[in-house]
């Protein structure tokens, strides 16, 4: 494996580790709808546990409401219990065969509770880039050990993938900083 081998990997890894961080911050609540908010809750679908997702079509009927269309009849009573019984919160109730999900207004407390949680989830992204160029670090020394790169190049992959990973924390940083004002925004 080569330094820009190396390089190319810590970056992909690196993004990856954002992405991941993106798909975290969407499950959290905030005082908007979201159909990602659903994701999470499994429905009892003929004995199995099954997304929500892949027993309705989930989608949004206002900024506040969500709405899910259960595509079997029988569907709506037991999607709307495991939306009860999920830990989010939300109370649905049902028209028809059509189930809307309101998004209740959330407290000044429990907006500062999830800022802290949002805080905690950007910390675990930037340990996780930090571990990345911790072990990128390491492969490039082996290199040099192995004497398949000189301690130049080293000093100057070490310098590129430094420059890599305070983006990759300054991308973080601006995810977190975005999703807290969403979160605090009333």
């Amino acid at each position: 494996m080569s330094i820009a081998d190396i390089k190319k990997n810590t970056e992909t890894k690196m993004n990856q580790s954002i992405a991941a961080l993106g798909q975290h911050l969407g499950k959290i609540r905030t005082g908007r709808a979201n159909p990602s908010l659903l994701d999470a809750v499994m429905v009892d679908y003929y004995g199995n546990p099954t997304p929500i997702g892949q027993v309705a079509n989930v989608s949004l009927l206002d900024a506040r409401t969500i709405s899910v269309q259960p595509w079997e009849k029988g569907m709506g009573p037991k999607i709307e219990k495991a939306i009860r019984d999920s830990d989010l919160g939300l109370n649905p109730s049902s028209m028809g065969e059509l189930i809307r999900v309101p998004m209740p207004p959330m407290s000044e407390e429990r907006r500062k509770e999830l800022t802290k949680v949002v805080r905690n989830e950007g910390e675990n992204a930037k340990i996780a880039v930090r571990n990345l160029r911790r072990d990128a670090n390491e492969a490039v020394k082996k290199l040099v050990k192995d004497k398949l790169a000189s301690e130049d190049d080293q000093k100057r992959a070490e310098a590129d993938i430094q420059k890599t990973t305070d983006k990759h924390i300054a991308e973080i940083d601006k995810v977190i900083a975005a999703k807290e004002q969403e979160i605090l925004a009333v």
